[in-house]
């Protein structure tokens, strides 16, 4: 039996990232998705042009129908795009207590384009960041929400904060390799990849949902992080073009 996985996230009508993303992966990694898609984007393999919230009443009995049906083995959390609709998603992790939960905070794509309405960090950090098992964002997004610019500082800054594990990605560092951080209280551990030639699309995407879904099936952490990392870095090598922008990873590859 595959475990199901709850992924609440945007949508990526191009198949790069975005609930696309998060359905690829975990379908890979072993697990199976149900989805509720927090808002409906504009945008393709070069950038982001406008996204249009779901209504939160809409939300609400999509997961009202969900609960009442399935048990969920992990939660994947994506772009949330506004504050109220983190209060929302606080309220629902509420109803699924002990069922791990991955937060990728979600605040631009890739190509720069905003994916948030308002001031999203604080009420990242205040209501769904201490509800999780790890957060998952790349060096920018934990600047944005640390303060601190540094791999290391912004994750030892943010697991501090809401005392939870923190895989900090390294992908926009100008160095050689990446070099993720995983920090977690006193511990820290880093791991490196070789930094490859191309910009890609929908990888933090694809990495929180291999994390969920490994979670899901029973991995730890720590295993469920590390093997996520390895399956990540072969899809990205076999990425492809499908437009005339950034390349995507080939989710199809299992671990």
């Amino acid at each position: 039996m595959r475990p199901n996985i709850l992924v609440i996230a945007g949508h990526d009508p191009s198949g790069g990232a975005g609930i696309h993303a998060d359905i690829e992966a975990i379908q890979s990694t072993g697990g199976f998705a149900s989805t509720l898609i927090t808002a409906l984007t504009v945008q393709n393999s070069r950038k982001v042009s406008s996204f249009q919230l779901t209504p939160l009443e809409l939300l609400e009995q999509q997961a009202d129908a969900l609960l009442a049906d399935y048990e969920f083995q992990a939660v994947k959390i994506g772009m949330t795009g506004s504050v109220a609709t983190v209060e929302w998603i606080a309220r629902l992790l509420a109803r699924l207590p002990g069922v791990p939960v991955v937060l990728d905070p979600v605040l631009a794509a890739e190509s720069g384009g905003s994916l948030a309405q308002g001031d999203l960090n604080e009420a990242l950090m205040d209501r769904v960041a201490p509800q999780a098992t790890v957060l998952t964002p790349n060096l920018p997004e934990a600047g944005q929400l640390s303060g601190e610019t540094g791999v290391a500082e912004a994750g030892a800054a943010l697991t501090r904060r809401c005392g939870r594990a923190v895989l900090v990605t390294g992908t926009h560092d100008d160095t050689d390799q990446v070099a993720n951080h995983r920090v977690q209280g006193e511990h820290h551990r880093q791991g490196e990849w070789p930094r490859l030639p191309e910009v890609y699309h929908g990888s933090g995407c694809s990495l929180a949902s291999a994390i969920a879904s490994l979670l899901a099936r029973g991995l730890p952490l720590e295993d469920a992080v590390g093997d996520a990392q390895a399956w990540l870095h072969r899809t990205l090598q076999h990425a492809w073009q499908p437009g005339g922008g950034q390349f995507v990873p080939d989710r199809s590859l299992t671990p």
